[in-house]
C-alpha cells in the first residue's frame, strides 16, 4: 500500500509542476486599497496554504472541543 500512496504523490507533483509551468502569467490582485501583481500559480499556491492552515486549525479546535466534552461527560458520570 506505501507504493500506492508514493506513486498518488508522485502523480499529484507531476500535476502541479505541469500546472505551475503552464500558468506563469501574472494576474492583478486586489485587497482592500491595495493592488498585487503575482504569477497565476504562486498565487494559486498560497491560497491552497491559507486554505490548508485555516483547515487544520478548525480541525483542531473541533477535535479539541470534541475530547473535552468527552472528559466531562465520564467526569460527571
Amino acid at each position: 500500500m506505501r507504493w500506492f500512496y508514493l506513486a498518488v504523490i508522485i502523480l499529484l507533483l507531476t500535476a502541479t509542476i505541469i500546472f505551475a509551468a503552464q500558468n506563469f502569467q501574472s494576474v492583478t490582485v486586489s485587497f482592500l486599497r491595495a493592488n498585487a501583481q503575482t504569477p497565476l500559480a504562486f498565487l494559486i499556491a498560497v491560497v491552497y496554504l491559507l486554505g490548508a492552515a485555516t483547515g487544520g486549525s478548525l480541525l483542531a479546535l473541533l477535535r479539541r472541543s470534541v475530547e473535552g466534552a468527552r472528559r466531562r461527560t465520564t467526569i460527571n458520570s
